[in-house]
């Protein structure tokens, strides 16, 4: 399934790639069903977290090496591909882009509103047909390379210059659909062969499991505006990102110490779901109205396996895709969301932003150092803190039933 984000994010995920495959007779199709099937056999297998107690966290090697980076970074597929469905959010508008070899088009359509997704490849000679991002002037695309035209709908609309070919029907040779659904703030596109579910509700499920409710309950929901895009380059590997997030927050009140302030640490909690861990925490009663104004009374921060993250405080919403560069280097991707009623007030706004910018700081410090911590020949092994590295513990075993696999 490829993620994209309706409103605001547009998130496309490749997920997992089997490697040296003996039937590549539809690999597509293939590649997606072992992703599901490798998610069932991974959840059902999984310890009880009460074994976070006697377990020791990654040996240094294993976060470090190339070889396991190669392997989780391209089995894993790392391939999502963040953007807005605030791009789509009028008729004619639309977005294009790329996940593994499959490049798409997505638009919505004039008629109803509908968003549709097609493979981005023109069914004459395999040109692509639109780039970017925008809003179409009229209802259709325009093949760049010989003028072929295509419906917002994909149907094809003309053919130039095809007199005299025979066996030709104008209807087998529209644009090639994906499926696509909405959720929340997301728009799901799904390059498997069979359609969502016809519910909203339904599609949450099929991506999130069980925990799609709660998301939906703490306000990731597509009435929110995008802001900004901010992006990081950081020394350390992307799984030492990850760890540093799924933490329970055991790092803020030596780290974050003005993000601490804003929240009551001894409420902080988390919750593991199939492939999705939840951590929460009430907002403090800081005399600060600026703590208050900007994070609320409650964070909320969902990490999905294996690389994308979702944080609720206050009026804000940011979603965080963590992509690996190679074994000590990670790209991290932050999108930015704020209520409606507070998309024009650009002193909040700006004021909001230095206070993540900071903490952002902070986080990369601490990732640079534990990557150059895990190079040393002084470390091999850690231990995990049971009563608040859960969430790290669940990612870890995820990551090590799929190295398995």
């Amino acid at each position: 399934m490829m993620i994209l984000a309706k409103l605001n994010p547009a998130i496309i995920n490749h997920r997992f790639l089997e490697h040296n495959r003996k039937d590549q007779t539809n690999p597509l199709q293939q590649k997606h069903q072992y992703h599901r099937q490798h998610t069932y056999k991974t959840t059902e297998r999984l310890p009880p977290l009460v074994k976070v107690a006697v377990n020791s966290s990654s040996p240094s090697n294993r976060q470090a090496s190339s070889s396991v980076s190669a392997a989780s970074c391209g089995e894993l597929v790392d391939e999502f591909d963040p953007r807005y469905a605030d791009q789509i959010k009028n008729p004619r508008d639309f977005f294009t882009g790329r996940l593994g070899n499959v490049e798409y088009l997505v638009c919505r359509d004039e008629v109803g509103g509908k968003v549709r997704a097609f493979h981005n490849v023109c069914r004459h000679h395999a040109s692509l047909l639109a780039s970017g991002s925008g809003q179409q002037q009229s209802s259709c695309f325009v093949c760049p390379y010989h003028g072929w035209t295509y419906g917002l709908d994909g149907a094809l609309l003309r053919a130039t210059r095809i007199a005299g070919i025979q066996n030709f029907d104008v209807n087998d040779f529209g644009l090639v659909p994906l499926n696509v659904a909405t959720w929340g703030p997301f728009v799901l596109l799904n390059l498997d062969k069979d359609s969502f579910p016809q519910q909203e509700t339904e599609v949450g499920k099929e991506w999130l499991g069980s925990c799609s409710e709660i998301l939906s309950n703490n306000g990731v929901d597509s009435s929110l505006s995008f802001v900004c895009r901010r992006v990081y380059d950081i020394e350390c590997n992307w799984k030492v990102f990850c760890d540093n997030y799924l933490d329970g927050g055991y790092h803020v009140p030596y780290a974050h110490k003005g993000l601490a302030s804003g929240l009551k640490l001894n409420s902080y909690s988390t919750t593991i779901y199939e492939k999705v861990s939840i951590q929460s925490c009430q907002g403090s009663s800081s005399d600060s109205k600026d703590d208050i104004d900007r994070l609320g009374s409650k964070a909320f921060y969902a990490f999905i396996y294996p690389n994308f993250m979702v944080n609720r405080y206050g009026p804000w919403m940011d979603t965080n895709l963590v992509l690996p560069l190679g074994p000590r280097k990670c790209q991290v991707i932050f999108d930015y969301f704020i209520e409606p009623e507070l998309k024009d007030d650009e002193a909040f706004i700006n004021h909001s932003l230095v206070h993540s910018e900071r903490v952002q700081m902070e986080d990369i410090e601490l990732c640079e150092g534990v990557q150059r911590g895990l190079e040393s020949p002084a470390y091999r092994i850690g231990r995990y803190a049971p009563m608040v590295e859960n969430a790290m513990h669940h990612f870890h075993q995820l990551l090590h039933g799929h190295l398995q696999n």
